[in-house]
């Protein structure tokens, strides 16, 4: 098998890239291990920047989006038991987010290819990349129980942080730069309608918490635990009492209850790959970099990354230069460092460390404060939340 982009993962950045390669006329081929209606439940992000926004409309993979989607023009602090609203438009010059689930956008995008793209191939386990540092790597594959190879004159990991791309990077070539957190998020989807009409980020002496949602009738809310909690050893009464406690305000607002559907515990951590790029292996999402969840940018950073790409591919294609091809690295990693500041900062200003001094929780509280008071601290949480521009 031949093709001209080998994209290794069907996740939201390898079928955006398929989607964007197909409109400029250039040809690809996914391989996904996992069979499709594992793509199209696995649970991950909901906040889409607005850049990412913009890409799926230009794209042509809006329709859903716009017609389902919620629009959020802001988001709520509380601490303390007060409430502060962050306005996106007045401080961004109109810039919104949009809560739309992975699921919705992954199933957006594989009904695209399947009707008008190249080959989407699932379980079709990507076993190695050979040849990143020729011309004509290769993917070696295996689907329906036969091992096969698929020819590129590029190859694009979106397979994240466990797949094979990275693995071609010689370790004399890479640097990784990381950071673990002590504490994870026990999260929750349940069938109850969101109980505040944006997200909710609260700090408490307790822990952090976050309301959340995936549509008008299903909430979807996180409480801070320890580094290792099992989540099946929290009652769900227990965590509505923790949440309410968490949420609590002055004003007397109320959390809605209602049947907890599922729970898990997710993992905090940051990590960066340098390079993103081996030759003519280019990685893209969670192959190159995780951040914590806290600022909502792990499906925005791997849209600009494929964004990227496939500008630069494209342009190489029109003009016989290969000058965006070979910033890409540079490219993307400027967004991505900035991206992993501003994950850090809102994760250390919102989350409890378990060996917190009382200097360090004043210096949250501080921090807090000023974003409340400050146009311009608003106005830096806001463009950094809305996101950077790609490229």
């Amino acid at each position: 098998m031949r093709t001209t982009v080998g994209i290794i993962g069907a996740g939201p950045a390898g079928l955006l890239l398929a989607r964007l390669l197909h409109n400029a006329g250039i040809g690809s081929v996914v391989l996904e291990s996992r069979d499709r209606a594992y793509v199209e439940q696995r649970q991950r992000a909901g906040i889409l920047e607005q850049g990412t926004v913009d890409v799926l409309r230009a794209a042509g993979a809006g329709e859903r989006m716009d017609r389902e989607g919620l629009r959020h023009d802001g988001i709520e602090l509380r601490y303390a038991t007060k409430r502060h609203r962050v306005d996106f438009p007045a401080l961004t010059g109109g810039r919104s987010v949009m809560v739309y689930a992975q699921t919705e956008v992954c199933k957006d995008l594989i009904a695209l290819q399947l009707k008008e793209g190249g080959p989407l191939l699932f379980e079709a386990e990507a076993l190695a990349v050979e040849g990143a540092d020729t011309g004509s790597p290769r993917v070696r594959f295996r689907h329906e129980g036969v091992e096969d190879v698929l020819e590129c004159d590029y190859v694009v990991g979106c397979d994240g942080f466990w797949g094979v791309a990275r693995q071609a990077v010689p370790a004399t070539l890479s640097r990784t730069f990381e950071r673990s957190y002590p504490f994870g998020w026990l999260g929750i989807l349940a069938d109850v309608p969101p109980s505040h009409d944006e997200l909710v980020y609260a700090h408490h002496d307790r822990g952090f918490a976050l309301l959340s949602m995936r549509s008008p009738s299903v909430s979807r809310l996180y409480l801070q635990v320890p580094e290792g909690t099992d989540a099946e050893a929290w009652r769900d009464d227990d965590i509505w009492a923790e949440l309410e406690r968490r949420f609590e305000t002055a004003d007397g607002w109320r959390l809605k209850r209602g049947p907890i559907t599922q729970k898990s515990v997710t993992p905090m951590r940051s990590y960066v790959h340098e390079p993103m790029r081996h030759g003519r292996l280019f990685l893209a999402g969670d192959a190159a970099h995780i951040v914590p969840p806290t600022g909502a940018k792990g499906l925005n950073l791997a849209v600009g990354d494929v964004v990227t790409f496939a500008r630069a591919l494209a342009h190489e294609q029109e003009t016989g230069s290969a000058e965006l091809l070979d910033a890409y690295s540079e490219t993307c990693l400027r967004r991505v460092w900035q991206a992993e500041r501003f994950s850090y900062d809102m994760t250390t200003l919102l989350h409890r460390a378990p060996d917190a001094t009382a200097f360090e929780d004043r210096l949250q509280l501080a921090r807090l404060e000023r974003l409340a008071s400050s146009r311009a601290a608003e106005t830096d949480l806001a463009e950094g939340y809305t996101g950077f521009p790609f490229g």
